[in-house]
């Protein structure tokens, strides 16, 4: 009987200690699996940063770059409100009657979004259609005898309601002419009782608008003439507000370039810049519309051509040219200047004395333009004002295009800065690029370009940041 028990003691205990090894096996897999899942946990996040690819910390390292600095760029801008557009049309209206010019007529575009705010994609985003879309604004006397401006617009009639729902910065509801499909559009436009007693007005037509509007008016009993005089100047002398949104997307767009630099490393591609630069510029609120980016001898070619794998290299100068929108408006800059990897001074190995020599005389070609950019000069006295300088030091055949062009909701805009342009005269307000440069042909190029703004007395101010320092500090 004893055995027996003692048997069945046995048994019991053997299989507690079964019971109990199994246990600890089953917590010793469970903590192994733990553990496995946790070292798994730190190992993902390890390789996360291990995988982030060159390209990825370069980008985060730019815009990371560029937020530290705080923006205080945008602080200038500010958003055109209506009574900006009201005192764009009304001088707009007093440069009509100084023209002599019965209206002034545009459609959807650069111009039309300068006066209306409405640009092209908003109106047709298929594409430029055949249906003409036109603003005509005329000069009137308002009843305290000041000129103000009065706008009607040309519109099919099935796309009235929708041009009505562009709500354009007016005060009043819109006014219409409207067009049945089967009209002749033009016709319809003349018929307007506004001519009153006019039998052939004077219309100054836009540089965009498309030839067939422009003949179809001049065939229709209207006298059309191209953009000149004071009309087109209108566009061309800046307002204080333009002036401040101009500066901050200038400003805004040499500091991306700058916080980008310091990122640079040996290897990377031209268009892995590109695609790095335009990002930092979205950190902004910008909207990057061209970006051109040459590394040594590709940079011989002013604005590139080549296909953007060039691998960057130490000692080669790093040539970019990049634009942005703030507010519809633009940003035109240009800086040459070394990767922060190769050391200043350059190492023995590296002849940089030609590329030195030619940096600083194109900074020095676009100091003479800045002092000769001052109110009544002429566009060609600035440019040839830095020509000098560049062929004095006998490079004048490897500086290849004008010294500059006007800026405003168009990137390239009248006036522009050639040695052949003696007609237009410099006003306050004017806002200009300088960019001189040199190329090398299979070597290298150099462009420094800056914004600039022409005031009523001394040299024209730098709204871009200030201008480029030496070749490690642009």
């Amino acid at each position: 009987m004893k055995e027996e028990q003692r048997g069945i003691d046995d048994s019991v205990v053997t299989k507690r200690k079964s019971c109990t090894v199994a246990f600890k096996s089953l917590r010793v897999v469970v903590l192994t699996a733990m553990f496995l899942i946790w070292i798994h946990q730190i190992y993902h996040g390890q390789k996360i940063a291990i995988t982030l690819s060159r390209k990825e910390r370069f980008q985060q390292c730019s815009v990371d770059n560029y937020l530290a600095t705080g923006l205080p760029f945008l602080d200038t801008a500010e958003r055109p409100p209506l009574e900006e557009y009201i005192l764009r049309r009304n001088n707009l209206a007093k440069a009509l009657l100084a023209d002599g010019i019965d209206a002034f007529v545009v459609e959807p575009g650069y111009t039309f979004s300068y006066y209306a705010n409405v640009t092209q994609p908003q109106w047709e985003s298929w594409e430029p259609e055949e249906r003409p879309f036109l603003m005509i604004l005329r000069p009137s006397i308002a009843e305290d005898g000041t000129v103000v401006a009065n706008t009607s617009f040309l519109v099919p009639h099935f796309e009235e309601d929708r041009a009505r729902l562009l709500k354009m910065p007016f005060q009043e509801p819109i006014s219409t002419i409207t067009y049945e499909e089967h009209w002749n559009y033009y016709t319809t436009l003349w018929e307007a009782p506004m001519w009153k007693e006019t039998l052939s007005p004077n219309l100054m037509v836009d540089e965009e608008i498309r030839d067939f509007i422009a003949r179809g008016l001049a065939s229709n009993g209207f006298n059309v003439v191209g953009l000149a005089g004071e009309v087109e100047a209108v566009r061309q002398v800046k307002t204080d507000r333009e002036i401040g949104i101009l500066r901050a997307v200038n400003t805004g767009t040499v500091e991306a370039i700058r916080s980008m630099r310091k990122c640079l490393y040996k290897g990377v591609t031209e268009n892995e810049v590109v695609e790095v630069l335009d990002n930092t510029l979205r950190a902004a609120g910008f909207e990057p519309f061209f970006d051109i980016v040459e590394f040594g001898k590709s940079a011989a070619l002013p604005h590139g051509g080549h296909d953007g794998t060039r691998e960057l290299q130490p000692g080669e100068l790093i040539l970019i040219d990049v634009g942005a929108h703030l507010y519809g408006y633009s940003s035109d800059v240009t800086r040459t200047f070394y990767p922060p990897f190769f050391p200043n001074p350059p190492p023995s190995e590296h002849n940089t004395t030609e590329k030195t020599f030619v940096w600083n005389l194109v900074l020095e070609a676009q100091a003479a333009s800045v002092k000769a950019m001052k109110a009544d000069a002429t566009a060609a006295s600035v440019d040839i004002a830095a020509r000098n300088i560049i062929e004095a030091a006998g490079y004048g055949k490897q500086f290849t295009h004008r010294l500059g062009h006007g800026i405003g909701i168009k990137a390239h805009e009248s006036p522009y800065l050639n040695k052949g342009n003696h007609i237009d005269v410099l006003r306050p307000g004017m806002v200009f690029t300088s960019e001189p440069g040199v190329y090398v042909w299979n070597e290298f190029g150099v462009r420094h370009e800056d914004v600039l703004v022409v005031r009523g007395e001394g040299d024209a101010e730098n709204i871009s940041g200030g201008f480029a320092v030496g070749p490690w500090e642009p």
